[in-house]
């Protein structure tokens, strides 16, 4: 991880590699918890492969969705990792992303008490970090994770 270019989240979360490694790649399950509640989120499209598309809608009322997250996959690795980036639409066309472009990196380890969770979040410039930075994404990215093990295990 790059400290001038990368932001990072680490959890464990109490529950199986399998259970975690489901919420993210069942379009149902990953509705659940992909956006900070309260509001809601629209899985459009979840083809959790390489090459495959990544795109949520989020309401904050339940009725009108609007457009959250239009990506790609760039890697996936059964059971331990998922690489998405937005700087590419769902299209594999190049896209110009608000309020940036990112590309990131979820691993699932396996750990005695469960699963280890980890995210990078890599930016293309030192600005582009520090514009996430500002934006939240330790509040945004911390309450998705959080939402994730609720779901998980079994709390929610």
């Amino acid at each position: 991880m790059n400290p001038d270019l990368d932001l990072g989240l680490e959890r464990i979360i109490r529950a199986p590699r399998a259970t975690v490694w489901n919420a993210w790649t069942d379009p149902a399950r990953l509705a659940q918890w992909w956006i900070p509640a309260p509001m809601r989120c629209q899985v459009d499209r979840l083809d959790v492969r390489p090459g495959g598309a990544f795109v949520t809608r989020m309401s904050e009322g339940g009725e009108e969705f609007v457009s959250h997250l239009d990506a790609c996959f760039l890697a996936v690795d059964e059971m331990e990792r998922i690489v998405f980036t937005n700087a590419v639409d769902s299209s594999w066309r190049p896209a110009n992303p608000a309020p940036i472009a990112m590309t990131a990196t979820i691993t699932f380890g396996e750990h005695p008490d469960g699963t280890d969770y980890r995210i990078v979040v890599r930016h293309g410039h030192p600005e582009s970090r520090a514009r996430h930075e500002e934006l939240g994404f330790a509040d945004g990215w911390g309450t998705v994770a959080t939402q994730l093990a609720a779901l998980v295990e079994g709390a929610r």
